[in-house]
């Protein structure tokens, strides 16, 4: 008899884990190497920190919450979800309302091409890397370019990915790339960065959950400071991102 030892436990697997190869393709997807661009974006930041309104971590904590709380992440979320529901019920039709409206839905031109510029990324090496005949036949539809999170969710649809899995990373993808542009703005250290990361679940978890439970006819932004912040970046002197 062995003794002295902690009890051998199972762990629970819930509806909402993907299975190993779809876990995979959904971490790949998500990790900053996928090659959409990511790092060439900081969402206004950069102009922010050189206003001084961002300068230290506790400012950058609470830039990127205000971003998931009250706008783009707040939008990606609704739209992302509403892709993906429409894409698992094959309603064409609805799918392309919502890739509309998403490609209506920015506030500056920046912005939009942060969000058009990445989700056009991720469709053609998605699509190369993960053949699926309805994402290929979605793509064609909307060659002009798809906002990032509709594709994100169509895909995840069309290839299994549980939808809370999916809306969660995906925002934390989001926060995380603006985490790592404030590191390299401000500057901070990579401790403190990845602590501003783990500050920022609760912010996480609660733009998640707001996603899943919002409607695209009643749900809006209020961030107009970040919206400024974008539309001065326009002109800012000396760029490190292009938005």
């Amino acid at each position: 008899m062995i003794t002295g030892t902690a009890p051998m436990t199972t762990a629970t697997i819930t509806t909402d884990t993907p299975p190993g190869a779809t876990l995979q393709r959904l971490l790949t997807w998500l990790s900053p190497a996928y090659p959409v661009g990511a790092y060439t974006y900081s969402h206004g930041l950069e102009m922010a920190v050189e206003d001084g309104a961002v300068h230290d971590r506790a400012t950058l904590v609470a830039y990127v919450e205000a971003v998931l709380e009250a706008g783009a992440g707040r939008i990606d979320a609704a739209l992302l979800a509403a892709a993906f529901r429409a894409a698992q019920a094959e309603d064409a039709a609805g799918l392309d309302e919502v890739t509309d409206l998403a490609a209506a839905w920015r506030g500056t031109a920046e912005t939009a091409l942060e969000t058009m510029a990445q989700g056009s990324a991720f469709l053609k090496v998605t699509n190369a890397a993960w053949p699926d005949a309805r994402l290929a036949a979605f793509t064609e539809r909307h060659a002009g370019g798809v906002a990032h999170p509709v594709a994100f969710g169509a895909a995840a649809a069309w290839h299994g990915i549980p939808l809370r899995p999916a809306l969660f990373g995906f925002l934390s993808a989001f926060a995380a790339n603006l985490v790592s542009a404030g590191v390299r703005l401000v500057p901070l250290g990579q401790t403190d960065g990845q602590i501003a990361t783990a500050t920022l679940l609760p912010r996480l978890e609660a733009a998640t959950e707001a996603g899943l439970a919002a409607e695209l006819d009643t749900i809006g932004t209020a961030t107009p400071v970040l919206d400024l912040f974008s539309m001065r970046h326009e002109t800012q002197y000396t760029r490190l991102f292009r938005s």
